[in-house]
């Protein structure tokens, strides 16, 4: 339109449109980031949580058990028998089964989440773990004795009372493999899997492994690194195999067969009740000295040994429930 000479225009002013009230992005709450992941509590909590149920069972039920006159306090001197070890390491893990049972209810997780499936209980995978111990700590033993560094100088023990300590060992070691290995390499594994990834949360409880052990009494810092390498076999064979029932088994055997067959010291610790007489003598970085052969440059070799052999012997592993990143 062409406009007249004298003619105003009249421009209609179109108010700005209004800025949207954008409400400002709420700040993180860093107690409940500390706290909670994405997954709920975070897993060092729930470790934390599950150690504290741990020891408040085992206070509890050794108060019980002390009032009621069924076992006596802790002696001064460590008694390393297949009865103490037998009655002090079946406590220990019943309290370490309950507390795994108490947070699989509030995490709605079963045994078999945890790497203890009743399904598999005493299995093929058990029994081959046995036959691996059994035959990792007869490779040692009969190394140094090719060597010159053992002498086998007859029975300790022999019909009726040979028999009963062997069972009386048996069971004894196998409530030590199911204690040690679900109370490092059960929950905890689970747990700490979910939070840092498989093989990190492995070398952290190897790690605490390590130092529970080296408070043994004759321990040393080659048989501390003995019971660290055993730590990670124990978590290459839970890795490899889906759960826990071969490295309980192999656990079992490879301390019995140290201590009740050939009669050796473990950790610096005689056993009571052996069937071979077994005398070490040479260097002690062949034979252990008095921390025994866990402490031998040959139980590292055969150790770094049965690594290898678990990933030949599985070469496809199993899914795992945790996250194995």
């Amino acid at each position: 339109m062409v406009m007249q000479p004298g003619e105003i225009q009249i421009v209609e002013q179109v108010p700005p449109s209004p800025v949207p009230n954008v409400a400002p992005a709420p700040r993180p709450n860093r107690i409940k980031w500390v706290f909670l992941g994405p997954n709920g509590l975070r897993a060092l909590w729930r470790l934390i949580i599950f150690v504290a149920v741990v020891a408040g069972l085992r206070f509890g039920i050794s108060r019980i058990l002390r009032f009621l006159h069924l076992v006596r306090p802790h002696p001064p001197v460590i008694d390393f028998s297949a009865r103490a070890v037998l009655v002090q390491d079946g406590l220990a893990f019943l309290c370490v089964l309950l507390a795994t049972l108490i947070m699989g209810a509030f995490e709605k997780r079963s045994l078999g989440d945890y790497g203890l499936p009743a399904r598999s209980a005493f299995g093929r995978r058990f029994f081959e773990g046995i036959v691996w111990g059994l035959v990792a700590e007869c490779v040692t033993m009969f190394t140094l004795f090719l060597t010159g560094n053992v002498t086998f100088q007859g029975y300790a023990l022999t019909g009726a009372a040979a028999f009963q300590y062997a069972l009386l060992w048996a069971a004894a070691f196998l409530m030590v493999g199911l204690f040690e290995e679900f109370l490092f390499r059960g929950y905890p594994q689970f747990t700490l899997t979910t939070g840092i990834g498989f093989w990190p949360a492995a070398f952290v409880l190897s790690a605490l492994f390590w130092g529970v052990h080296m408070s043994n009494p004759g321990e040393n810092w080659v048989g501390g690194v003995g019971v660290a390498l055993a730590a990670i076999v124990f978590c290459v064979s839970l890795r490899l195999t889906g759960n826990l029932w071969f490295a309980i088994g192999m656990h079992t055997a490879w301390d019995w067969a140290e201590t009740c067959l050939f009669g050796v010291a473990d950790s610096g610790m005689p056993a009571q009740g052996h069937l071979l007489n077994t005398t070490l003598s040479g260097s002690k970085w062949m034979t252990g000295g008095t921390v025994g052969p866990e402490a031998s440059v040959v139980d590292l070799i055969a150790i770094s040994a049965v690594i290898g052999l678990l990933f030949l012997r599985f070469r496809k592993p199993p899914r795992l429930t945790a996250p194995l990143s």
